[in-house]
């Protein structure tokens, strides 16, 4: 039978930089995981990786203005994984011993896909860190379903099997911008087990870090009673507007800015991050490249805020 590659893998890498195979001594990694085998609505996710690190390119020099710092020289590209393009319990079973490999040499960011990729991706870093981790989670839906229209597993479900698995520290379990419909007991899922929702419409009008007070004081709070452990941040491009996301599968209006999400990574750099993952951008419901230019800004800022932190740790000591 002949051996044929993995479709739908990317030929370019993010911001330019060398591949893993050149640059494997890098601290920093991206990596695709072009998977859409469990979406609800509209595929295309699977395309997402390449549409992120196309929009990277205008990037340029990528010095964050914020951070006055960049990524480039400490951040290797690792390409998109070989997934299986449907099962989904095929492409977990896949995804872990790739991403355990990563995440042994790498602070890794992975580009999706659909959101179901990100159960397998907790998996692999509670093996990494011995235990449960913190999550900081946008998006306009709650992922807390107990089925999937009739199947155990997909792209809404991974919040709730995360927590059944004990992958997750529920007090330190956040959600950002939930405002899709559901029924309560899934919409109130993570404030019942002891985590906080800030749904969009508590957002609303609240753009700046000082207006954001509260919310990023609670987040904070949460965190240091949990005893400042590792915080993985999975950002559903949907958790935007679509007004400034409308490449994406199931868009809900009603939704945030691309100033509120922005502000938020900013304010939060120097929280003990393990991780990223940026997911749901469907390209071909794109307009003018609105969606995956803001993904690959919410990416490079959360990279900039981490190189930002390392320099800062190593001057400290």
């Amino acid at each position: 039978m002949t051996n044929h590659d993995f479709a739908y893998r990317s030929s370019g890498t993010y911001l330019n930089v060398a591949r893993r195979e050149t640059a494997a001594d890098m601290p920093f990694a991206v990596a695709g995981l072009n998977f859409d085998g469990a979406v609800s609505n509209r595929p295309g996710a699977r395309f997402g990786p390449q549409a992120i690190r196309l929009a990277s390119q205008m990037l340029c020099d990528a010095i964050h203005p914020y951070f006055d710092t960049s990524p480039i020289g400490l951040l290797c590209d690792a390409g998109d994984l070989a997934l299986p393009n449907t099962g989904i319990e095929a492409m977990r079973a896949a995804l872990m011993p790739q991403a355990l490999a990563l995440l042994a040499a790498h602070h890794m960011v992975w580009l999706g896909g659909d959101h179901s990729v990100t159960l397998p991706v907790l998996r692999a870093l509670n093996q990494v860190h011995g235990g449960p981790v913190a999550m900081l989670h946008f998006d306009a839906h709650c992922d807390t379903w107990t089925n999937h229209f009739g199947e155990p597993s997909g792209h809404g479900t991974w919040v709730y099997e995360a927590m059944q698995e004990g992958l997750l520290i529920p007090a330190a379990s956040i959600q950002i911008g939930i405002r899709s419909s559901g029924e309560r007991d899934a919409r109130e899922y993570v404030n019942t087990v002891g985590g906080r929702v800030f749904t969009a419409r508590e957002l609303r009008g609240l753009d700046s870090p000082s207006q954001l007070a509260s919310v990023l004081a609670e987040i904070r709070n949460r965190m240091a009673t949990a005893g400042n452990p590792p915080v993985y941040l999975t950002l559903d491009i949907d958790c935007l507007d679509p007004a400034f996301a409308p490449g994406t599968g199931t868009p809900e209006p009603g939704g945030m800015s691309a100033a509120q999400v922005l502000s938020i990574i900013e304010e939060l750099a120097d929280v003990n991050w393990c991780g990223m993952d940026c997911v749901e951008v469907s390209p071909p419901y794109d307009h003018a490249e609105l969606t995956s230019n803001a993904a690959s800004a919410f990416v490079w800022t959360y990279l900039c805020a981490q190189v930002k932190k390392r320099q800062s740790d190593a001057s400290a000591n």
